[in-house]
């Protein structure tokens, strides 16, 4: 299939749903599917963006400014899972706790505006992932059309530019959540100076990128076509000047390049598995 055919088998799939609400971030994907929701049923889709300490502001700035672009209406819920244990404890179900609170809260704003579905962004991509925040989608009724039509990134990149949205190209991005080991506790202090420190490497030019989170110590990500330039002595003190304005004492730098979920390695076999089962009960 076309990816125009493709795209035009999304808005029919929205058109029969009659009125959505999405979980929207202002990412590639959940970009793409609201303003694909606006064109096939106009004001009965609904940007829902959940304000949270594991989601940097100047991300939701963004994404607020971007919805008035597409015309798209948005609302703004408040998300507490930094208070739930079953979150902050950072167990390999963190996501699904997330993820739980967040669709909960997309659902009361839907029914508020007197909206039947939710939808979120989860492509064919995320498939093979580790990623339990799906199944708590999947258990709260929430649909996923982008992984139920088959749409991949780059397809979705694809069409996007096509659209004229400017998040064709934007860096993948991830909760602020997911720079933290399992198993350590994550907290305000913690979500605040990974923010700081990415920002801080955005400003020296880097734009795809991870700041891992090990108390003292921090664990720098970029794309590995970008590793040489921290063998400028100027860049390197820049960046170890940054780190440490952000409050970490310890700087390192990953030689294997930025990977997205780079912390789900840890995990075995077995932990995803236990992991996907409680996630599914």
């Amino acid at each position: 299939m076309k990816l125009e055919e493709k795209y035009q088998a999304l808005l029919l799939y929205i058109r029969d749903l009659e009125s959505v609400a999405i979980g929207y971030s202002g990412g590639v994907d959940s970009s793409f599917l609201l303003a694909a929701a606006k064109d096939a049923v106009g004001d009965r889709a609904l940007g829902v963006i959940g304000r949270s300490v594991t989601y940097p502001e100047k991300e939701m700035n963004e994404a607020i400014a971007l919805a008035e672009k597409i015309g798209a209406k948005t609302v703004v819920i408040d998300t507490d899972e930094i208070n739930d244990p079953a979150f902050y404890t950072n167990p390999p179900t963190r996501c699904f706790a997330c993820k739980s609170t967040l669709f909960k809260g997309v659902w009361e704003a839907a029914r508020s505006a007197g909206i039947k579905y939710v939808l979120e962004g989860s492509n064919a991509d995320d498939a093979g992932d580790f990623r339990p925040g799906m199944d708590a989608a999947r258990g709260l009724l929430v649909k996923a059309p982008l992984l139920d039509l088959k749409f991949t990134k780059e397809e979705i990149r694809a069409m996007s530019k096509e659209l004229g949205l400017p998040t064709w190209n934007k860096p993948a991005m991830a909760c602020l959540s997911s720079r933290v080991p399992f198993g350590q506790i994550i907290t305000v202090e913690k979500l605040s100076r990974i923010e700081k420190a990415e920002m801080a490497l955005r400003s020296l030019g880097f734009v795809q990128l991870r700041v891992r989170d090990y108390d003292d110590l921090c664990r720098i990500e970029v794309l590995a076509a970008e590793l040489t330039r921290f063998a400028e002595d100027d860049m390197r003190k820049k960046a170890v000047a940054a780190m440490k304005d952000a409050g970490y004492r310890y700087v390192c730098l990953d030689l294997e390049g930025f990977r997205s979920g780079s912390m789900n390695a840890a995990l075995s076999d077995d932990e995803r598995a236990k992991a996907r089962d409680k996630g599914r009960k």
